[in-house]
């Protein structure tokens, strides 16, 4: 096997893994391809990207365009001869001129098991609808949307109360152990690819802050996923006693727990978690995030803050 020149496009923390286990096989990672530093956190310091601060650290030529759809950046990335690019999440529909440059072309790291969940928030997705599995799969990239050929695919277990937060590094991992045995495969000319069954295709739409809304009229296990897939961003909201909460984490309360009242009405209290009615069944919050505060176990919460059963968490908005 040869080694590959590699070109590595991708800004966030799910694409660093991928990024390490490249540089750190027997391929040459020429240059990464991130987004330019931007303002970030509560400070609002402009700082790099997860991907940029790694790259700088190790001294790899970084090029931050602020458009890839221009005469430049083509230029200068076909100037970089590379013989294959990576994608990890890089945020942006890449056009055809640029796909073309590479002799091996452009894959891509994608954090679900396609063809479910294509599109830009596949694990969030598969958390909200409430998956057993998800996974990570290793397609060439096609100028439409996570539809090119598969060229190999590793099944992930999701747990019945893990969060998308949780899940994504334990699937970025998943993916920079695949990635290198693709890349191998590429350069020895031995990779096979799989096209995908369009009639089982999904999509994972970008997440919208308006999603928050809690929907306390859904069944229990919805709205158990739910919240745990609306992290880090933006949090399944609700207003209790007119303030508004985030919650954190939760899970489905036994069904016995559960009175006769009414959806988002709380029926039993504790230090263990405050159990809300759904439609049907209950949830047990155990963490909770008073605005503007840090995240609080149900224990801690309920030293601040008095809640009885009959109390009610409004939906936001309502």
């Amino acid at each position: 096997m040869s080694g590959v020149r590699v070109a590595f496009f991708g800004p966030p923390d799910f694409a660093v893994p991928s990024l390490a286990a490249i540089r750190q096989s027997g391929h040459e990672l020429v240059a990464i391809v991130t987004q330019p530093d931007r303002p970030r956190g509560r400070g609002q310091k402009v700082t790099p990207s997860p991907v940029g601060a790694y790259a700088a650290a190790a001294g790899i030529l970084i090029l931050r365009p602020e458009r890839i759809r221009t005469d430049d950046f083509l230029a200068a990335f076909a100037s970089l001869n590379v013989d294959l690019a990576i994608v990890a999440a890089y945020g942006k529909i890449l056009p055809a001129p640029l796909l073309q440059v590479p002799r091996l072309g452009f894959v891509n790291v994608h954090a679900s098991l396609l063809p479910r969940w294509r599109g830009a928030a596949p694990i969030h997705r598969a958390v909200i609808a409430g998956d057993a599995e998800t996974g990570i799969t290793i397609m060439r990239v096609v100028p439409q949307l996570d539809a090119g050929p598969m060229m190999a695919k590793v099944t992930v277990p999701i747990g019945p109360n893990e969060t998308s937060a949780e899940l994504e590094p334990r699937l970025a991992e998943a993916g920079a152990r695949l990635l290198v045995g693709v890349v191998d495969a590429l350069g020895a000319g031995t990779v096979q690819e799989e096209p995908q069954d369009e009639g089982l295709v999904t999509y994972a739409s970008r997440i919208e802050r308006a999603e928050g809304r809690c929907e306390w009229g859904r069944a229990a296990k919805e709205v158990h996923n739910h919240i745990r897939g609306l992290q880090p961003w933006p949090l399944v909201s609700a207003f209790l006693h007119g303030k508004r909460v985030l919650l954190v984490r939760s899970e489905v309360a036994s069904p016995d727990a559960l009175e006769h009242a009414g959806p988002g009405t709380v029926v039993h209290v504790s230090p263990q978690g405050i159990v809300v009615a759904t439609s049907p069944g209950s949830v047990r919050l155990l963490a909770i995030q008073p605005e503007g505060r840090a995240v609080m176990n149900v224990r801690d919460f309920l030293n601040g803050h008095r809640i009885v059963m009959g109390d009610r968490l409004e939906a936001a908005g309502s």
